[in-house]
């Protein structure tokens, strides 16, 4: 029997829904596939985003108040040259009597801000010993303050002369002397950077607090505590450290470039 017209028109349009239902379908599942690919795509990017904020702030933290720096925190941190084996003085170190157990006044000029400081020789006499050696040599002169941090510590370091926060006078010594107690380190102290857990490795790298900052201590103490700044803090916030510091590698780089222009003691 040969189908009627109305049979044909049913047959079409009942194969045109199956196409339609068909196309829709594929559309669908297709739509759902990009779905779940974007979705996979967004979780590993943003996995890698956190593996490397994570890295970043670890990089950061092991750096250093010295990296020389101790530490990202931002630990001041020295890398003496020669390096110091933990528990020995190493090169030819100046005699702790040098400090005649007795208060040291002097000026630190850095750029054109005049900081008046004291040096307790009496509470840090290798330390003290061994700046006034520095000092009285001409050591320090035109050597650069190579780190600045802004975060939870706040640190100006100085003292290196490669600028690097890896270069000291070629000894390094300890042990760690007048730390104090509560890790708390007020604003205007100067203390002596070293290497983390490493109480012999301090040499030329120092800091000064421009703020009142909470240190903690490592497996080695706190930091040597030389003595502090008299005045001219408020000149050295102004004109050096406000600025902040730098973007981009390396960091905690001053934004104003700093060097110790003169150093004086008495």
């Amino acid at each position: 029997m040969v189908p009627s017209t109305k049979q044909d028109r049913e047959a079409r349009a009942a194969r045109a829904r199956v196409r339609g239902y068909q196309a829709r379908r594929t559309v669908h599942e297709h739509q759902q596939k990009r779905r779940t690919r974007d979705n996979i795509i967004a979780a590993v990017g943003l996995t890698l985003v956190l593996v490397l904020a994570v890295g970043a702030q670890l990089l950061y933290f092991n750096g250093g108040p010295g990296t020389t720096a101790p530490s990202p925190s931002a630990t001041p941190t020295a890398t003496p040259t020669p390096s110091a084996a933990a528990g020995a003085n190493s090169g030819d170190v100046p005699p702790s009597t040098l400090a005649e157990d007795r208060t040291w006044t002097g000026t630190l000029t850095l750029n054109d801000v005049p900081l008046g400081i004291t040096l307790d020789g009496a509470a840090a006499p290798q330390g003290v010993s061994s700046t006034i050696s520095l000092i009285q040599s001409g050591f320090y002169t035109d050597v650069p303050c190579h780190r600045l941090t802004t975060t939870n510590i706040f640190v100006l370091q100085c003292g290196d002369p490669t600028g690097k926060g890896t270069g000291g006078p070629g000894y390094s010594y300890g042990p760690v002397e007048n730390a104090p107690a509560d890790n708390v380190y007020p604003a205007g102290t100067i203390a002596m950077a070293r290497q983390g857990g490493n109480a012999y490795s301090q040499g030329s790298q120092f800091f000064i607090l421009y703020k009142d900052s909470t240190i903690p201590a490592d497996a080695a103490g706190g930091y040597t505590v030389l003595g502090s700044v008299t005045s001219g803090l408020d000149q050295l916030k102004k004109k050096i450290t406000d600025a902040g510091v730098k973007l981009g590698k390396p960091a905690d780089t001053p934004v104003v470039a700093t060097k110790i222009t003169s150093a004086t003691i008495k």
